[in-house]
C-alpha cells in the first residue's frame, strides 16, 4: 500500500507538472500579440455558468448575449441584467433593427420582445422552424446575419446519424435541411440557400451583401475554411444533398467524390489546420473606420480550440474571391466563438468549452479588446500580383533584414475525401527570385514560381523594423485559385 501511494502520489506531480508546462506553453503567446491591443476581463453574474454562443449590440449600445444554456442577458455598461431563459442550446444572437432579439436555438429560429419594457423578454416568437431537429447533440443552429434587403441567414450543422453508403462514417443528415444554410424574407417565407455544409459555426454578411461562413475541419472538409456563399451553391459535404435540385437519396449514396468535386466550390481562404485555427467561429469585418487600429475593412475570425483571433483579407482575382489569413491574438482564457466590433471599435469576445477541448484556462467568459493608438508593427495586407505577392506592412522595415535567401516560402494543396481531414499535398519549399522593394520602404514585391490552387505559405520573421523589432505575427497563408 505505501508503494502504492507514492506510485499515485509521483503520478499526480508529474501530471501537476505537464499541466504547469502546458499552460506555460500555452500563455507563452499572450507575450506574441501586437502592439496596442490590450484585452479586458469582463466580469460574468456570480454562480452563472456563462458559455458565451451568441454576442451583439443594439443600437442603444447595450450588448447582448446568449449562453449554451439557454439564458439571454444585456451588459448596459456595468453589470449584466437577464432578458430571456428557457431556449434549447442556442447559438446565435442578432439585435435586429425594432428593439427584438433574433435567437437561433436547436429546433426553431426565434425572436423575443420586451413588450411592457420592464427589461424582460415577454413574447417568443417562431420566426422558422421549417427545418429538422433529430435530437442529434451535434444539431447546432448557427446565425443568424441579416442583409440589406431585410433577408436573415442561418445554417444547420449535420447530425451524427448514420446515412449509409460511403457516409457511414462521420456527420450525416436524414433529411431536413441539415447541412444547409438557410434564407428567411422579411414575410417570413423559407428558401434553402446553399448546401453541402459540415459545422458551418460562424457566418457573416459583408460588404455589397456578400454572405460569408467558417466550416470547421472534418469529414469531407479538409481543413478549416472560410467561404463566400452563393445561392445554389454546393459547398463539399455530400450528406445534405439529396435535398438539393437535381439529386435523391440514391444518388447521394452512389456518387463518386471525383463527381462531387466537379460541382463543389472551392474555399475563400484555408484557414491551415493547427497551424492557425482548429475551429473557427464567426467572421466579423472591421467597418470601424480606424477605431480599432489599421486593418479596415478587413475581416477578424476567433477560434475555439486555439483561444485566438485572426485576420483575413480578401482579394478578388478574375472573377474569383480568394486571400490570406494571418494570426492576429492569442491568450484569451477561454474558447473563442463569437466577436463584434461595437460602435466604439472596441471588439467584444464571446468564450465557451462546454464539452469542447480549448487552450484557455478558463471555461467560459467575456472579454474585450481595444487598440489604445498605438500602430503595431505586422503585415497590413498580402495581393496577388503578376508572377508573385505585393506584401505591405504597418511600419517602414529595414530593407536590409530580408532577402532571398531569409524569406521563407512553401506551397501545398488539400485532398478533397471522405476522411477526416486530409494530409497537405504537393508540399514543397519555393526560393523566390526577385525582391522589389518600395521607396516608402513599407513594401515589397517577392517574385517566385506562382501556380493555381496552392497556398502559399510566406514566413517573414527575419523582417525588422527601423527599431530592430520583429512584428508578432510574421507568418501569412495565401489561398490561391486563380492567378493574374
Amino acid at each position: 500500500m505505501h508503494t502504492y501511494k507514492n506510485h499515485l502520489k509521483n503520478f499526480i506531480k508529474t501530471w501537476a507538472s505537464c499541466f504547469l508546462l502546458f499552460n506555460t506553453w500555452v500563455f507563452a503567446d499572450l507575450y506574441k500579440n501586437p502592439k496596442g491591443y490590450e484585452i479586458t476581463t469582463i466580469p460574468t453574474p456570480n454562480g452563472k455558468p456563462f458559455h458565451v454562443s451568441g454576442l451583439d449590440q443594439d443600437k442603444h449600445g447595450n450588448i447582448f448575449v446568449v449562453t449554451r444554456m439557454g439564458e439571454v442577458w444585456k451588459w448596459n455598461g456595468n453589470m449584466w441584467q437577464q432578458f430571456a431563459e428557457g431556449m434549447q442550446e442556442p447559438c446565435g444572437l442578432l439585435c435586429d433593427d425594432d428593439g427584438s432579439i433574433l435567437i437561433t436555438q436547436k429546433p426553431e429560429f426565434t425572436r423575443l420582445r420586451d413588450l411592457d419594457k420592464d427589461g424582460w423578454a415577454d413574447r417568443y416568437e417562431v420566426v422558422c422552424d421549417e427545418f429538422t431537429f433529430f435530437d442529434s447533440y451535434h444539431e447546432f443552429h448557427y446565425g443568424p446575419v441579416k442583409d440589406s434587403k431585410g433577408n436573415y441567414y442561418c445554417s444547420l450543422n449535420l447530425n451524427t446519424i448514420s446515412a449509409g453508403g460511403h457516409l457511414q462514417s462521420g456527420t450525416s443528415s436524414l433529411g431536413g435541411y441539415r447541412g444547409w444554410i438557410y434564407k428567411v424574407d422579411p414575410q417570413g417565407e423559407f428558401t434553402p440557400f446553399a448546401s453541402g455544409v459540415r459545422s458551418p459555426a460562424g457566418l457573416a454578411m459583408g460588404p455589397k451583401d456578400r454572405l460569408f461562413y467558417t466550416d470547421n475541419q472534418g469529414d469531407w472538409v479538409e481543413t478549416s475554411k472560410l467561404d463566400y456563399v452563393r445561392e445554389g451553391g454546393f459547398y463539399g459535404h455530400p450528406a445534405s444533398i439529396f435535398q438539393k435540385e437535381g439529386y435523391d437519396l440514391k444518388k447521394m449514396l452512389s456518387i463518386k467524390p471525383e463527381e462531387l468535386s466537379e460541382i463543389r466550390h472551392l474555399p475563400t481562404v484555408w484557414l491551415p489546420h493547427a497551424e492557425v485555427s482548429n475551429s473557427p467561429g464567426n467572421p466579423e469585418f472591421d467597418l470601424s473606420e480606424g477605431k480599432f487600429g489599421p486593418f479596415k475593412g478587413q475581416m477578424f475570425i476567433g477560434d475555439h480550440t486555439n483561444a485566438s483571433i485572426m485576420r483575413v483579407m480578401l482579394q478578388e482575382v478574375n472573377g474569383e474571391l480568394q486571400g490570406a489569413v494571418v494570426k492576429f491574438m492569442q491568450g484569451f482564457q477561454s474558447g473563442v466563438l463569437r466577436i463584434k466590433l461595437d460602435q466604439q471599435g472596441r471588439m467584444w469576445v464571446g468564450q465557451t468549452s462546454r464539452g469542447w477541448p480549448t487552450k484557455g484556462e478558463k471555461i467560459f467568459g467575456v472579454q474585450r479588446v481595444d487598440w489604445n493608438g498605438q500602430m503595431p508593427f505586422e503585415i497590413l495586407k498580402i495581393e496577388h500580383v503578376e508572377g508573385g505577392f505585393k506584401v505591405e506592412l504597418t511600419e517602414s522595415y529595414n530593407k536590409e533584414s530580408i532577402t532571398v535567401d531569409n524569406l521563407g516560402i512553401k506551397s501545398w494543396w488539400y485532398p478533397y475525401r471522405p476522411n477526416y481531414g486530409s494530409p497537405k499535398i504537393r508540399e514543397k519549399n519555393i526560393k523566390a527570385t526577385n525582391l522589389q522593394h518600395s521607396d516608402d520602404g513599407k513594401s515589397f514585391i517577392v517574385k517566385l514560381p506562382i501556380e493555381e490552387l496552392n497556398v502559399y505559405h510566406l514566413d517573414l520573421s527575419e523582417i525588422k523594423n527601423k527599431n530592430g523589432q520583429s512584428m508578432a505575427n510574421s507568418e501569412i497563408y495565401y489561398t490561391l485559385k486563380k492567378k493574374l
